[in-house]
């Protein structure tokens, strides 16, 4: 139970600010590897994972909702958008390359998850100072 916890603790700590993470495999990486492509890839699929709970936690905090919903609306929106672009390919291509989609979906999501992380600390700390508790 304890290992549970702390797992949970470190990807609470880590999804709080996920710039940290982000730099530091990035710096990290890039200098192991000497590639710094490489290693914002890699930096960009991590902080992914990070952005999927973080935002879904403050979609909820900011719209009032109690429950999870924020992150089944993420979860359905990225395959609302595999699905998209699965289909192009297949029209274009003729066979799907899940590998290509799945990566194709998983970095539009960390743009996307970036935009509204910024957008919702925003909002979240502008409901925090503005209105009275």
């Amino acid at each position: 139970m304890w290992l549970w916890e702390s797992v949970r603790l470190i990807y609470a700590f880590l999804a709080v600010i996920p710039v940290i993470p982000f730099a530091l495999i990035y710096w990290g990486y890039g200098s192991l590897t000497n590639d710094k492509k490489k290693a914002f890839m890699l930096a960009m699929d991590v902080t992914t994972a990070l952005l999927v709970g973080c935002v879904a936690v403050l979609f909820d905090k900011v719209f009032g909702l109690g429950g999870t919903f924020g992150f089944y609306l993420i979860v359905l929106v990225l395959l609302l958008l595999g699905g998209f672009i699965g289909n192009i390919q297949f029209r274009k291509r003729g066979a799907v390359d899940t590998k290509k989609v799945f990566r194709a979906v998983w970095r539009i999501g960390f743009l996307f998850m970036s935009v509204l992380y910024v957008l919702f600390m925003f909002i979240g700390i502008g409901k925090v100072l503005l209105l009275p508790m």
